[in-house]
């Protein structure tokens, strides 16, 4: 089974890296859902990691129908992901109705190449999961990422082994959202080939100024115990 780390910051990547993750997803500002990484943090990451990367395009929190411009922006950052040598994209696009944006998800897709697609937790909001695998797999995407449609994937486990039988390993089915220690077991012995996780904790901080979010980083005990649950359990 693959571990991959939901990495928020530089010490996360090297935290996951030095844990022995098998692979992270960078982004940022995890509290709203992630948001692309900044093209500093992009450079510094590849520069200092050894294991595949995989970057977040996404360039607001909120929904997942985007203008024009945002689409543009999206594009110009796939672009720079793989001038920096990144190992997969991880986003996609909706209608406003919730359905998947096909023409423009496959925009993205193709101009990706030859990196992986990974169809982002976009998915978590559409009204109809079976018909959008099918979509997804016909657009030739790698794998979902997924919490099957629910606030975490421990309680979306049913839908989830549903979609993984659907998708006959046309695509990979990536539980995350709330995989932890704890619950780790279940999705291994479900099957699945690869998890994703942040395996956080909170950083205090005293000198908040904006607003009261709270800072996170991804543990490097916390990600030894899980890969430990993974190889010997």
């Amino acid at each position: 089974m693959i571990l991959e780390i939901c990495a928020n910051s530089y010490q996360s990547a090297m935290n996951a890296q030095k844990a022995g993750a098998h692979r992270i997803e960078l982004c940022s500002e995890l509290p709203i859902g992630g948001i692309t990484p900044s093209h500093g943090l992009l450079k510094k990451v590849m520069h200092s990691l050894s294991i595949p990367v995989q970057v977040l395009i996404r360039p607001r929190s909120g929904d997942f129908n985007y203008s024009n411009a945002e689409f543009e922006i999206m594009k110009e950052n796939i672009l720079q992901c793989k001038d920096r040598g990144c190992a997969g994209i991880v986003s996609g696009v909706l209608h406003t109705n919730n359905n998947i944006d096909i023409e423009r998800t496959r925009e993205l897709i193709e101009l990706s190449k030859p990196l992986t697609f990974t169809f982002h937790r976009a998915f978590d909001c559409v009204t109809n999961p079976k018909e959008s695998l099918k979509q997804l797999i016909d657009l030739g995407v790698d794998r979902i990422l997924t919490s099957g449609l629910q606030p975490n994937a421990e309680k979306g486990i049913e839908l989830l082994i549903k979609l993984q039988q659907l998708a006959k390993n046309k695509l990979i089915i990536l539980p995350g959202s709330g995989i932890s220690i704890e619950n780790i077991n279940l999705f291994k012995d479900s099957g699945f080939k690869e998890v994703h996780t942040s395996a956080s904790k909170e950083i205090s901080n005293s000198n908040v100024f904006f607003d009261n979010t709270k800072q996170t980083v991804s543990d490097e005990e916390t990600i030894l115990k899980i890969l430990y649950e993974i190889k010997n359990a």
